[in-house]
């Protein structure tokens, strides 16, 4: 099986590609959504975080206020730092266990794992190829202030708290420009999959 590391900065497109790569039968997974399951109410990883950062970080139900969280996380490194070693520890593991299932499944198929901080983590080693989703930073931040929701200021912060595109870039296999919109990044997503194909 082809293990295929899929990443990119905040408000760049990823999910429109992953499910352009989904489309094309590519098994996907969405490290957000692991990323939610290994915190979820009851799990260990939310118990450690409660015990890092205080009952405060939780909702009236029991679950992770992930607004609330965000707004600690995003305004100081050092709190960041932290929160990433409760949860990629947790996430890498979830992933592995995800893509051994596929491989058993389908021996000859494309696993991707979509992650944005799978180069900040260090899990974009144990991939064969990666590819990196990008666009114009102009474009990034007016997509971040409109899907969000967020003061201009709060979207800047967000974006400067990741890697700068350009350093993410430079780990790539493969790029995909999303600043000419969907068409021209399904055109590019397609000519990936077809490079993709050639190596499993």
């Amino acid at each position: 099986m082809l293990k295929v590391g899929l990443t990119g900065s905040i408000a760049v497109g990823k999910s429109f590609v992953v499910e352009v790569f989904r489309e094309l039968g590519c098994h996907v997974l969405d490290a957000d959504k692991t990323a939610r399951e290994v915190v979820a109410k009851g799990s260990d990883g939310l118990a450690e975080i409660v015990r890092a950062f205080g009952e405060n970080v939780l909702t009236l139900g029991g679950e992770l206020d992930r607004k609330r969280m965000a707004a600690i996380v995003f305004a100081d490194a050092e709190k960041r730092t932290l929160l990433n070693s409760i949860v990629h520890p947790r996430v890498i593991a979830a992933q592995d266990e995800w893509i051994s299932e596929r491989e058993i499944a389908d021996p000859n198929g494309i696993a991707i794992i979509d992650a944005a901080l799978m180069i900040e983590a260090g899990g974009y080693r144990r991939f064969t190829k990666i590819i990196v989703v990008w666009c114009e930073t102009a474009i990034q931040f007016d997509r971040l202030v409109k899907r969000d929701g967020l003061t201009p200021n709060e979207a800047r912060a967000r974006i400067a708290a990741q890697m700068p595109q350009e350093e993410k870039k430079s780990y790539s296999d493969f790029l995909i420009d999303t600043s000419g919109g969907f068409d021209d990044a399904r055109r590019r997503t397609e000519e990936i999959f077809a490079e993709l194909k050639k190596f499993c």
